[in-house]
C-alpha cells in the first residue's frame, strides 16, 4: 500500500546551516526539529531526508565524516523515539576537486535521482507527498516533481523570502517559521488514507 513521503532537506531545515559541515561536533539539530520528525512518523507519512553534500566532492571532508555526522543524527532521533525512514545523499559536484565524485549526475537537487530512488525502494503516494526545505531550490525542486513545498524560514530560508522572492517563478504551498510548524501544517492539511 502507497504511503505519501515528506522529504526533507537536511542543512538548515533539521540542523543549523553551518557551511560545509565537516565534523560531527558541528551538526546541531535546529529546536523542534526532532519532535516535528516524530509527528511525521505519528501521522503515518514516511519520513525521507534528501541532501546535497557536495563538500564531499570538493573535498571538504570525506564520506566517513559524513556517516559519523548521520549516525549522531540518528542516535538523536532514538533518543526522542523517532526516526527517518531512509536518507539520500548527493555527494557529486561537477566542479569538485575529488575526480570521483566531479561528475554531472542525475542525484543533485533539483534533480530527482534521489527521490527516484525513493520511489524505487518505498512505494509512495506523491499525489499526497510534500518537500520541505530552506532553499528556493528546495521549491522548485518539489514543483517539478509535482509535490507540494513547504519553505522553512530557518537557514537560508528567511533571506531567500525576504529578499528573493519577487524573481520567484513558483512559490510554496506554505511558508513555515521552522520544520515544526510545517509538520502541523502538513498533519492539519493532508490527511493519510
Amino acid at each position: 500500500m502507497k504511503r505519501p513521503a515528506v522529504f526533507l532537506d537536511r542543512d538548515g531545515t533539521i540542523n543549523e546551516e553551518m557551511g560545509y559541515l565537516n565534523h560531527p561536533d558541528r551538526f546541531v539539530v535546529l529546536d523542534r526539529a526532532i519532535e516535528a520528525i516524530k509527528i511525521i512518523n505519528e501521522t503515518g507519512f514516511l519520513a525521507i531526508v534528501i541532501t546535497n553534500q557536495a563538500g564531499i566532492a570538493r573535498g571538504y571532508f570525506k564520506p566517513e565524516i559524513l556517516d559519523q555526522v548521520h549516525e549522531k543524527f540518528y542516535r538523536l532521533l532514538k533518543e526522542k523515539d523517532a526516526y527517518i525512514d531512509k536518507l539520500y545523499y548527493c555527494p557529486h559536484h561537477p566542479e569538485g576537486k575529488v575526480k570521483e565524485f566531479a561528475i554531472e549526475c542525475n542525484c543533485r537537487k533539483p534533480k530527482p535521482g534521489m527521490v527516484n530512488k525513493a520511489l524505487q525502494d518505498f512505494e509512495i503516494d506523491m499525489e499526497h507527498s510534500v518537500m520541505i526545505g530552506d532553499r528556493y531550490k528546495d521549491i522548485v525542486f518539489a514543483k517539478n516533481l509535482g509535490l507540494k513545498s513547504i519553505l522553512v524560514l530557518t537557514g537560508y530560508g528567511k533571506g531567500e523570502w525576504e529578499y528573493d522572492r519577487d524573481t520567484w517563478k513558483v512559490m510554496p504551498d506554505y511558508t513555515a517559521s521552522d520544520l515544526f510548524d510545517a509538520v502541523t501544517w502538513i498533519k492539519e492539511n493532508i490527511k493519510v488514507k
